[in-house]
């Protein structure tokens, strides 16, 4: 199936799989602190085992970032 992950077109198989299993797939080291977006609508946290991804679809994970200034 193709799917626009992060702005870049990718062919992923198997053919079905859910947000949880996807970022599984694309290797996210620390899935906790990832936001999801699919098609352009965040993701709840606890939807990420339910919702299957679809052919065509643009998912986007989103990091969290810390930072900060020290002085």
């Amino acid at each position: 199936m193709q799917l626009t992950i992060n702005g870049e077109k990718k062919e992923v198989t198997p053919e079905t799989m859910t947000v949880t299993e996807l970022l599984a797939h694309q290797g996210v080291e620390m899935p906790d602190m990832v936001s999801v977006q699919v098609n352009g609508d965040f993701l709840e946290r606890e939807k990420f085992d339910s919702r299957v991804v679809k052919e065509g679809d643009e998912v986007d994970f989103l990091y969290f970032m810390g930072g900060g200034c020290s002085g």
